[in-house]
């Protein structure tokens, strides 16, 4: 009951899927980092859920190994990760993630608004897909990596974006923060947020630098984000 199977255009892949007590409800579709759909993505599913959503994590890595579900505290499985995440086709991962918004969408249980929410690589796959898709009620973006490489996409955002930015991110350099900062600054429906002092993935659950306080804010916001533009 908590895996779905995504019908795109000629293929399947695999999401897993949380429920909501009331439906139908509003959707997010959540979009992994290099780690799979692991415990850490299930339960940010499990907790959109919990507030109301109906969540859904398809399985980004399908195409190059399905099933991927890694442990974020193994090395092994952090190179494992890299492998998958150097290797990742980004612009057919659009297509995936366009496909999923659709089946979610047409789901009984959901009520016809879909957000998108993603971490890390999902994140810069929650950029793209809403900078090159109309349709798309809401974009969350956390930490996503390599944005500023596409910031040229930024005059396609049509969804309201809300993103948050850790200032001491190993992963996104302080130059690229402000390239970042200075071409959402253009959007009137982008808001971008800088959390002080945090590292790249300060919100995921036990995380090397999960910090509680950075995350409470961080989804905190995120709530009241989703709530005002899905419902």
């Amino acid at each position: 009951m908590d895996h779905i199977t995504v019908k795109g255009k000629g293929r399947t892949f695999a999401g897993y899927i949380a429920r909501p007590k009331t439906l139908p409800a509003p959707a997010v579709v959540v979009l992994q980092e290099l780690f799979g759909v692991n415990a850490d993505i299930r339960k940010h599913c499990d907790e959109l859920a919990e507030q109301g959503y109906l969540a859904v994590a398809p399985d980004l890595f399908w195409r190059q190994e399905p099933g991927v579900d890694l442990n974020v505290t193994s090395d092994a499985d952090w190179q494992h990760g890299l492998r998958l995440y150097q290797a990742y086709d980004r612009d057919t991962g659009v297509k995936d993630v366009k496909d999923t918004i659709e089946a979610v969408r047409r789901l009984p249980e959901c009520n016809g608004k879909v957000g998108l929410l993603g971490y890390c690589l999902g994140a810069l796959m929650v950029f793209l897909t809403a900078a090159r898709n109309a349709g798309i009620d809401a974009a969350v973006w956390y930490h996503g990596g390599d944005t500023e490489k596409y910031l040229g996409e930024v005059d396609g955002l049509q969804a309201p974006i809300l993103m948050h930015l850790a200032e001491e991110d190993e992963f996104i350099s302080k130059a690229a923060q402000a390239e970042i900062k200075a071409a959402l600054a253009k959007k009137p429906s982008a808001t971008v947020y800088s959390y002080a002092g945090q590292s790249h993935a300060f919100s995921r659950h036990n995380g090397k630098h999960y910090n509680a306080a950075a995350a409470h804010l961080a989804n905190g916001r995120t709530s009241e984000f989703l709530n005002r533009q899905l419902r």
